[in-house]
């Protein structure tokens, strides 16, 4: 595609990095053959393609956003389905931050918006305050169906119980045999209050197979939620903190790696590298962060030999390859391999590669496209009529949660199970096996 940018334009590195992203563009349109916006809404401007000029029409003549341009631009799921199809090799991921950044900093939104989007960029990352969200949340659930619609669909995202943990919170969990390795594991903010069993089963799972595993009780959040909001400066000082923790823990005491058992935060750690590649700071110290940055299943499958038990009850799971994982990350067959190793019969969902519907917080932002990308993975799903679904994100977890009473489990939490662990409080009614 061509460009247009004038050298002093080319002068700031993020319209540089945009503008060689934007020449990489063919106008081909294979983007949109797999992008759930485009497909659902029919809109040239709902697809990547529409998107990348909106965004280089911005950038090219320094002009502020509008209602028109915030409105495509924050239809984008940042599902990155479009990067798995694009024969060019365009990073759209890097360009559409680019774009909501601008968006941000250039669009003042209606009250409602800006309330509702500043809501959930100081609750979510925050999970103290997030837990008080959850609680209050409770008291109104059971006269949900008096409330606006909007708040209706938001509460039936969040749990009808407070979750109870097995584990003690501390930053060294030790190896139960013979240490092989040290690990640091990212335990999120949201999940650490609705899903804290995942974080259990992880740590134990590693333990069991001699990894000493650190938590640095002052992560709270990778960033991911407000780099995608276009809140660049709060990210900002997210990533910064991290990458600081992180770097002295693996300079003083050694990392072999840094686990995170959300996609979503994964994708944004292993990008940790490019964000900061102009920053003589932390340029050499993000590198190495996003260098030793692995998705849980990926350091299980590259890293460890698991000993796997033999169960009598044999189970149909179908797996869900979050958007984030599979597009995102580029993890496929991983998390596939490993549960196989259960001996369990495993399904791919059919369209497997289409977004659920949750993406961050897309299903709190665009409820009624995310309806719809819901409807079709529950679909999907119950074609196969699997027992219960593995997924690696907590986001997924809870959209598919919300619209079917089939369990959904994370896949560590399975391969805990199998290996040593307690099965899934989740299962504990199931008894039919395939």
């Amino acid at each position: 595609m061509q460009t247009n940018f004038t050298n002093d334009q080319l002068k700031d590195k993020e319209n540089k990095s945009s503008e060689t992203i934007i020449r990489k563009c063919v106008h081909c349109g294979m983007c949109n053959a797999t992008c759930p916006t485009y497909n659902i809404l029919g809109d040239e401007l709902d697809g990547p393609r529409g998107r990348i000029y909106l965004i280089k029409d911005m950038l090219e003549n320094n002009k502020p956003a509008n209602k028109k341009v915030a409105k495509h631009i924050d239809r984008c799921l940042s599902c990155y389905a479009c990067m798995t199809t694009c024969p060019s090799g365009v990073n759209y991921m890097h360009l559409i931050d680019h774009g909501r950044n601008h968006v941000e900093k250039t669009y003042k939104r209606p009250f409602l918006s800006r309330l509702i989007r500043n809501g959930l960029s100081y609750t979510l990352p925050n999970p103290n305050i997030f837990k008080i969200l959850f609680l209050i949340s409770l008291i109104f659930q059971p006269i949900k169906f008096i409330l606006p619609k909007f708040i209706r669909n938001s509460l039936d995202l969040m749990p009808y119980k407070l979750p109870s943990k097995s584990l003690k919170t501390q930053k060294i969990y030790p190896a139960e045999t013979k240490k092989i390795a040290r690990v640091a594991l990212l335990i999120g903010c949201v999940q650490r209050v609705i899903s804290p069993e995942i974080n259990e089963s992880t740590i134990r799972l590693l333990n069991r197979h001699g990894v000493e595993v650190v938590v640095l009780p002052e992560i709270n959040c990778c960033g991911s939620l407000n780099h995608h909001l276009g809140k660049s400066k709060l990210a900002h000082e997210s990533f910064k903190k991290n990458i600081n923790l992180w770097y002295e823990e693996y300079l003083n005491n050694g990392l072999d790696a840094i686990i995170s058992n959300t996609s979503g935060c994964g994708t944004t750690l292993k990008d940790y590298g490019f964000i900061f590649r102009n920053d003589a700071d932390l340029k050499k110290k993000a590198k190495k962060i996003s260098e030793l940055s692995k998705d849980i299943t990926e350091y299980l499958y590259e890293s460890l030999n698991l000993n796997f038990k033999k169960e009598e009850e044999k189970y149909k799971i179908a797996y869900h390859s979050p958007c984030s994982m599979q597009h995102g990350q580029k993890v496929h067959n991983q998390p596939i391999d490993l549960i196989r190793q259960t001996g369990n019969e495993v399904f791919d969902i059919p369209d497997g590669h289409v977004c659920c519907g949750s993406a961050g917080t897309y299903n709190i932002l665009q409820q009624k496209i995310a309806e719809i990308l819901l409807k079709q993975k529950i679909k999907n799903i119950e074609k196969i009529a699997p027992d219960f679904v593995s997924t690696g994100n907590v986001g997924c977890m809870t959209q598919i949660s919300s619209g079917t009473n089939i369990p959904i489990l994370h896949t560590v939490e399975i391969i805990d199970w199998f290996t040593g662990g307690p099965k899934p409080h989740k299962l504990k009614k199931i008894v039919n096996s395939i």
